[in-house]
C-alpha cells in the first residue's frame, strides 16, 4: 500500500515538475503582463508599446528621489519604480535606472554646487516641509530624472504642482502623468525627422524676444522658425504647423489664403489672438486705455472654421494683482498689491489631454470666444473664466483706478466665457465657390476647396505666449512668470501641450487623459484607532498561525493513532 502511494506521489512530482517546465518553455515565446487594478494603472498604452518595441538601444534613467523621505513621496518613488520596470519589460531590457539621493555624504558647499548642476539640467528643487507629530522640517528634495540616450539628455520632472492642490491631489497627478511624461523624453530623444513649426511674421506679430522661452522649449522637441508669408504660395509647404501670436495688423488676401491652403492640406495652426487692442503704454502713462476692435481681417477665416472671436473683454474676480500706491497725496509711498480684473486666472478643469492637470494660467485683456455650426468640425472648449466673471463689449474704459473700486460678485454674471477652444475635424475652405474658375483649376495653385483630417486651436490672448524681458540684462523671463508675486504660472506648459497635440501623430498625448483614483486615508480616524489596527495588523496573523497550528497537530494526531 505504501509503495503503491509512493510511485503515485512521485508520479505526481514528475507531471508537476514537467508541467511547470513545458509551460516556462511556452512562457519564453509568449510575452504578456496582467494588471489586476481597477484602473489599469499599469497598463500601458498601444502607442507607448510600439515607442518601446522600436527601441534599439539602451535609454538610461537617473532618478534623484532617493533618500528619507514622507510618505507621499516614497509613494511617488516606489509608483516611479513600477513605471520603469514596466518599461523595460515591453523594451525588451532597453530601460535602465538607478535612484540616488545626489546630495548623500556631501557637504554643504558641494550640496549647493549639485543643486545647481541639477537646476542647470532643467530639475526644479522642491523644498519639502515635512509635518510629523513633533512639529516640521525643511528638506530640499530634486524630484527628477535625467533620461540619456545615445549621448543626449533630457530633463524629466517627476513631481506636477498646481495652485490649489492639496499635496496629496498633486502626487495624485504626478503619478497619473509618469507614462506621458517619460514616453515623450524617449521619443524626442529617439526621433530622427523632428516635425518643424513656423512662427508667422510680417503682421506685426509678437517680436523673437517675447516669444523666446515658449520657442526655446519647442526647440527642444522641434525645428521651430520664423517664417514671413509676404504672399509666397509655398511660404508654408514644409512645416507641420504655424502659430500666429498677437498680430496687430491686418492680413491681405493672399496671406489669408495660403494659410487656408495650409490648412486644407492637413497643416495645423495655433491662433493666439487679441480682438481688442489695449494700449500698455496710455495705461502705464495716463493711467487708463480705451480698448477698441482690430481690424486683422480674420474674422471670416475664424467664423468658417467654427469659432467667433467677440468684440468684447473679459473681467474676472479671480485675478492676479497688481501694485499700487494707497499713500495719500503728499504722503510716503505706500504700495500695495490689489487685484486687477482685467488680468484673469484661469483653472483648468477638464480632463481633455491638453489641459489636464495643468497649473493656473495668466490672462490679460482676454476676449469671449463663441463656437459657431460648421459641417463635420468638433469642437472642445479647453479653457474657460471661473464662475465670477462677465465680458463688456467694445469700446471698454480701463483705468487702473478701478482697482480701489469695490467689486460686487452679482455683477459678475457672466460667468464661464470661453477663452481657448479647440477644433478639429475636415474643414471647408474659405474661398470655396469664391474663386475665378481659373485660379481654382490652376495646377501651380493646386487649390482645395475641401480639407483633409486636421485640427487647429485658438486663444482668445495673445499675452497668454508672451515672456517678459529684462530689459537691464536683455533677457527674457519665463513664460507665466509675475514679476509681482514670483509666481510662475502654467502658461508655458498649456502652450506646449497645444502643440505637442496638434504635432502628435502617435496619439501618445492621450496618455494625459488617464485617471487614477485617489484612495486616501482618514487622518483623524488613523490617528484615533492606530493602535487598533496596530494589534489588529499584528495579532491576527499570529492568531491565525497558532489557531492552524493547533488545528494541523489534532488532525494529524487523529490520523497517525488511528
Amino acid at each position: 500500500m505504501n509503495k503503491r502511494n509512493k510511485k503515485r506521489d512521485l508520479l505526481s512530482l514528475g507531471l508537476a515538475i514537467a508541467l511547470l517546465v513545458m509551460l516556462n518553455y511556452l512562457g519564453s515565446f509568449v510575452f504578456h503582463r496582467f494588471d489586476l487594478t481597477t484602473e489599469k494603472r499599469y497598463t500601458l498604452s498601444d502607442a507607448t508599446k510600439k515607442l518601446l518595441k522600436n527601441l534599439d538601444d539602451v535609454v538610461f534613467v537617473k532618478v534623484y528621489l532617493e533618500g528619507d523621505f514622507p510618505a507621499g513621496f516614497k509613494r511617488l518613488r516606489n509608483e516611479t519604480k513600477e513605471m520603469l520596470d514596466e518599461f523595460r519589460a515591453y523594451s525588451d531590457n532597453n530601460i535602465e535606472y538607478e535612484f540616488i539621493n545626489p546630495i548623500a555624504g556631501v557637504d554643504k558647499k558641494q550640496q549647493n554646487e549639485v543643486c545647481k548642476q541639477l537646476y542647470d539640467k532643467g530639475l526644479d528643487p522642491t523644498n519639502l516641509e515635512v509635518k510629523d507629530e513633533n512639529g516640521t522640517s525643511q528638506q530640499i528634495i530634486f524630484p527628477g530624472a535625467i533620461v540619456t540616450y545615445r549621448g543626449h539628455e533630457m530633463p524629466w520632472q517627476l513631481l506636477k504642482t498646481q495652485m490649489g492642490q492639496s499635496p496629496e491631489a498633486q502626487l495624485n497627478n504626478s503619478i497619473q502623468s509618469l507614462e506621458y511624461e517619460f514616453a515623450s523624453c524617449i521619443r524626442n530623444l529617439t526621433v530622427n525627422i523632428r516635425p518643424e513649426i513656423a512662427f508667422i511674421a510680417g503682421h506685426d506679430e509678437l517680436d523673437t524676444m517675447s516669444v523666446q522661452d515658449i520657442a526655446d522649449g519647442l526647440s527642444e522637441f522641434y525645428t521651430v522658425r520664423r517664417v514671413v508669408i509676404n504672399e509666397q504660395l509655398n511660404a508654408l509647404k514644409k512645416f507641420d504647423a504655424i502659430i500666429i501670436a498677437q498680430p496687430d495688423s491686418s492680413f491681405t488676401d493672399k496671406d489669408k489664403f495660403i494659410i487656408d491652403q495650409f490648412i486644407m492640406k492637413g497643416g495645423k495652426v495655433l491662433w493666439l489672438i487679441d480682438p481688442l487692442y489695449t494700449s500698455p503704454d496710455s495705461l502705464r502713462k495716463n493711467g487708463g486705455t480705451l480698448s477698441v476692435p482690430y481690424n486683422l481681417r480674420l474674422d471670416d477665416m475664424l467664423f468658417k472654421y467654427g469659432a467667433r472671436l467677440n468684440p468684447d473683454l473679459i473681467v474676472d474676480m479671480q485675478s492676479s494683482v497688481i501694485p499700487v500706491n494707497a499713500a495719500m497725496r503728499g504722503q510716503p509711498a505706500n504700495i500695495q498689491m490689489k487685484p486687477w480684473i482685467f488680468s484673469p486666472l484661469i483653472l483648468p478643469s477638464g480632463n481633455h489631454p491638453i489641459v489636464k492637470n495643468l497649473d493656473v494660467i495668466k490672462m490679460d485683456f482676454v476676449s469671449s470666444i463663441d463656437t459657431v455650426a460648421s459641417k463635420g468640425i468638433r469642437k472642445t472648449i479647453l479653457l474657460q473664466s471661473s464662475k465670477y466673471s462677465k465680458s463688456i463689449l467694445s469700446p471698454v474704459r480701463v483705468d487702473l483706478r478701478m482697482v480701489n473700486m469695490p467689486q460686487d460678485e452679482k455683477r459678475f454674471n457672466n460667468p464661464y466665457r470661453n477663452v481657448a477652444v479647440l477644433l478639429e475635424g475636415k474643414f471647408e475652405s474659405l474661398y470655396k465657390n469664391h474663386l475665378d474658375p481659373k485660379i481654382a483649376k490652376d495646377s501651380a495653385i493646386g487649390f482645395k476647396e475641401d480639407g483633409v483630417e486636421t485640427k487647429m486651436i485658438i486663444v482668445s490672448d495673445g499675452d497668454a505666449i508672451r515672456n517678459d524681458i529684462d530689459y537691464r540684462s536683455q533677457k527674457k523671463l519665463p513664460l507665466g512668470y509675475d514679476k509681482y508675486t514670483n509666481q510662475t504660472y502654467g502658461n508655458k506648459n498649456f502652450l506646449m501641450n497645444c502643440v505637442n497635440y496638434l504635432c502628435d501623430d502617435s496619439g501618445l498625448i492621450s496618455v494625459r487623459a488617464r485617471e487614477l483614483t485617489l484612495r486616501l486615508l482618514d487622518k483623524k480616524k488613523l490617528k484615533n484607532e492606530r493602535l487598533k489596527w496596530q494589534t489588529i495588523n499584528t495579532g491576527l496573523p499570529l492568531l491565525g498561525l497558532i489557531i492552524f497550528g493547533i488545528i494541523y497537530t489534532i488532525i494529524r494526531k487523529r490520523k497517525y493513532t488511528s
